[in-house]
């Protein structure tokens, strides 16, 4: 599997300092696993992009570079959420029907920001056109602002958020996401650490409590390690910096050992 690290921090407002050295550390915790759960090991071919974290529209563009020349499948650890904004502009301009499955605390649709950040890309991507709506999948959801949830619910994303996975259990919910999934010519997920509950994944820059466990979000990413229509990841937002006991980094070296 093709590892991609993307040390980007600018896009994340006041919270950016720290996560730019989450690439390097989660990867450096891989070794500690030997096997994915189902007895197959994981194999990474790892390459970085060159980020100037004081210049973001450069980035950006370094970012897309990488995803035009990219073979897939392939996983990018970041650095911030407003990586995937460039990733999957890029990604889109390959498939005629992409899909974005996001697992994140937050809705990450606020009123634009000139550049996308870390807390406007999803809707960026839909209001330029990157992204049809309907192929949303947001899973983990627990904190909004209201302008967020009034904007979803016009564009009609779809939202399995805390309380409905708790109400229908991860069976039910993972079937209806993986459903889908299955639409969509090629999908793109996307892992924000803090759709974790913070007792599991303390290093991050938005503490929300009442999220998944880490034994629910790997059961989500084997269901969709079913699917053939998978092409790309990414696992975004951990920072080192704000880690207790590495617990954070090692959670994150174990999902992508995963996704592999």
């Amino acid at each position: 599997m093709k590892l991609i690290k993307i040390p980007l921090n600018a896009g994340a407002l006041s919270k950016k300092k720290g996560i730019e050295k989450g690439p390097d550390v989660i990867h450096s915790k891989i070794e500690n696993f030997y096997l994915k759960e189902n007895g197959v090991l994981p194999f990474f071919s790892v390459d970085e992009v060159k980020i100037d974290n004081l210049n973001i529209e450069k980035s950006n563009l370094a970012i897309s570079k990488k995803i035009q020349e990219l073979d897939i499948p392939a996983i990018i650890i970041g650095g911030d959420h407003s990586l995937t904004y460039s990733s999957f502009k890029e990604f889109s301009k390959k498939h005629k029907n992409p899909g974005l499955i996001i697992f994140d605390a937050h809705l990450d649709c606020e009123n634009n920001f000139s550049p996308p950040t870390h807390e406007d890309f999803l809707r960026v991507l839909i209001e330029e056109k990157h992204l049809k709506p309907e192929n949303v999948a947001h899973i983990g959801l627990r904190n909004f602002h209201s302008n967020e949830i009034e904007y979803a619910k016009k564009s009609k994303l779809k939202l399995f958020d805390m309380r409905e996975i708790t109400r229908d259990g991860l069976h039910d919910v993972a079937d209806a996401f993986t459903a889908v999934a299955r639409t969509f010519d090629a999908v793109y997920v996307s892992i924000d650490i803090d759709v974790l509950d913070p007792s599991f994944a303390p290093g991050t820059g938005y503490i929300e409590p009442g999220g998944l466990t880490t034994r629910q979000l790997i059961y989500f990413i084997q269901r969709l390690k079913n699917l053939k229509n998978i092409e790309l990841w990414d696992l975004v937002e951990v920072n080192p910096s704000k880690d207790i006991s590495e617990l954070t980094i090692t959670t994150a070296a174990k999902l992508l050992v995963e996704m592999a």
